[in-house]
């Protein structure tokens, strides 16, 4: 269940429905298009197949992303992001280029995979 704030804001709104751990950078990955659920997992170290499942269930309540069957041959269900969930771009990008100014260079036991960079340029 997502945090909330009881505030009527919409910063505050924002951070109930995208603000839990993980939430934003399922995001991140669905903005290159959709993805199964393994998929998802493999491209989010540390991530814990409850807490996948738990932030997937959160973002569909909040109309950010929808599971969609792949007709066959693939047959499989993938997840992506919906019109509304797609609008979330530009504040990615937006927060993404704001941490960069203060990420400093990778250490040996960071995780870096291609096009995280991508989304703070």
């Amino acid at each position: 269940m997502p945090k909330r704030y009881d505030q009527y804001c919409p910063v505050a709104h924002a951070l109930e429905l995208v603000g839990e751990r993980w939430a934003l950078l399922v995001v991140r990955e669905l903005l290159g298009g959709p993805k199964r659920y393994t998929d998802l997992a493999g491209a989010l170290p540390g991530i814990g197949t409850n807490i996948l499942a738990s932030r997937l269930r959160d973002l569909e309540g909040a109309g950010v992303v929808r599971k969609r069957r792949l007709p066959p041959p693939a047959a499989a269900n993938v997840y992506e992001l919906t019109a509304y969930g797609e609008e979330l771009r530009e504040p990615l990008y937006a927060l993404g280029r704001w941490g960069a100014r203060s990420l400093g260079p990778p250490t040996a036991k960071d995780n870096l995979a291609p096009g995280w960079l991508v989304n703070a340029v």
